[in-house]
């Protein structure tokens, strides 16, 4: 079977449980049989035990494999990397359950901050960049980027190498790959993974990682890995699992690519007067933030070109003005929290004070479903979010500053209960 049919099979939404997955695998290998699916015979799917449904599970995995082992070698992987990559190849059911898993609650701002900028993760930073600073300061040469960020980035991605993940990178990919959410992303990340085995970065059973397939200390896809991961101890290899110049080299390259721009800060933390325009979402020189009356927390503004206020916690939290470099830590990983935990543990890491102003504690976090309510009642008054998908993305937030601006509430964007409330 072609592969391009197989995929087209396989592509219906599965559940997790397994008496919903078994009469699909059967109905594919029925159709592997026989020609068709049209013929299988439903009484006979619902007889099959539980360790015939197993065998038949695993064995339309391993003919999913060999076509996509087909594919790869069509697309120029050698047959020795394909015999290390795919021999013994297993189906992992924990990915799918962690592709699958959406947690009840939305994680607040500060709750993220609280465990990625921990006391402990900053002391371990500290000692980290002790212990590899003329590597972290080679790297900042090279590519204009602080070692603190390096490290902070390393921080953060993996807890400084302790946490990457066990998983086998091509298990965890062939498995989402087969039956995954996003299976044609995944096909496209086992195909480079394939790739960096072939080209010697690796070794196949070494490639280890999340169960989403990111990998090693820097947490990069495959497909970053291709293009932004670098040789930095001059071994010839690219190994972003054992070798710490690796390692640092390639975040920072990263970065640099994204933009980065050397000398300039992330940002800093503001305070905004009482009368600002919290609807405002464009980006402008800090000459222009400061004359609306922006003013730092510490020292002056930084001279940016092009900047945003942020307020992540809304109104009642703190603020902050960003530029170029912010974005390039967004190119990353593009969640604000996430940036704002690198940025703020790299300014730890290097004794520098840390976010002044408090955040709304009291204020109860939304469940995704309290989320998607909120994004259908604002659809349903007028304010057009788009999809009612759990999700606070930026059509959301610009939705709801329209609903609290008619309110005549402060229009922050930041969801709160009391605003779910008023809504319904």
């Amino acid at each position: 079977m072609p592969l391009n049919s197989m995929l087209l099979k396989c592509k219906g939404s599965l559940s997790t449980r397994r008496s919903a997955l078994v009469p699909l695998y059967i109905v594919a290998t029925l159709a592997s049989l026989h020609g068709t699916v049209a013929h299988a015979s439903p009484q006979l799917m619902t007889e099959v035990d539980a360790r015939a449904a197993e065998e038949v599970r695993y064995a339309s995995f391993n003919q999913w494999v060999s076509e996509f082992r087909r594919y790869a070698a069509n697309q120029g992987i050698s047959e020795a990397t394909l015999a290390t990559a795919f021999d013994g190849l297993r189906y992992r059911d924990r990915v799918i359950e962690l592709d699958r898993y959406q947690p009840e609650f939305v994680r607040a701002i500060w709750q993220y901050l609280d465990s990625a900028v921990s006391s402990t993760r900053i002391a371990n930073g500290q000692e980290k960049y002790a212990q590899h600073r003329e590597t972290a300061q080679q790297m900042q040469q090279r590519y204009g980027v602080p070692a603190e960020i390096i490290v902070a980035i390393w921080g953060v991605e993996s807890n400084y190498g302790s946490n990457f993940g066990d998983f086998s990178t091509l298990e965890s990919l062939a498995t989402l790959a087969y039956d995954g959410r996003r299976r044609d992303f995944a096909r496209g990340e086992l195909l480079a993974a394939l790739r960096i085995i072939d080209q010697g970065d690796i070794a196949a059973e070494q490639m280890k990682g999340s169960w989403a397939g990111a990998m090693g200390h820097t947490q990069f896809i495959p497909s970053s890995f291709e293009a932004y991961a670098v040789d930095g101890d001059g071994d010839g290899r690219r190994d972003i699992w054992g070798s710490i110049p690796d390692v640092m080299a390639s975040t920072a390259n990263y970065l640099a690519r994204a933009g980065w721009q050397a000398g300039q800060p992330w940002g800093a933390e503001v305070v905004l007067p009482a009368a600002f325009d919290y609807s405002q979402t464009d980006r402008k020189s800090s000459a222009e933030w400061a004359a609306q009356g922006v003013r730092a927390v510490r020292g002056e503004l930084p001279s940016f070109d092009s900047a945003a206020v942020i307020v992540p916690a809304g109104a009642n939290g703190p603020a902050f003005i960003v530029g170029p470099n912010f974005r390039a830590i967004l190119r990353y990983n593009n969640a604000t929290s996430y940036a704002l935990a690198v940025a703020t543990l790299a300014d730890a890491i290097a004794g520098r004070e840390g976010i002044s102003q408090s955040w709304p504690r009291d204020e109860a976090p939304l469940t995704r479903d309290d989320v998607r309510t909120l994004q259908q009642r604002l659809n349903d008054a007028g304010y057009s979010v788009g999809t009612a998908d759990g999700i606070m993305g930026p059509n959301t937030q610009t939705g709801l500053r329209a609903f609290q601006r008619d309110q005549g509430l402060v229009p922050d964007g930041f969801a709160t209960q009391s605003l779910l409330e008023r809504l319904r």
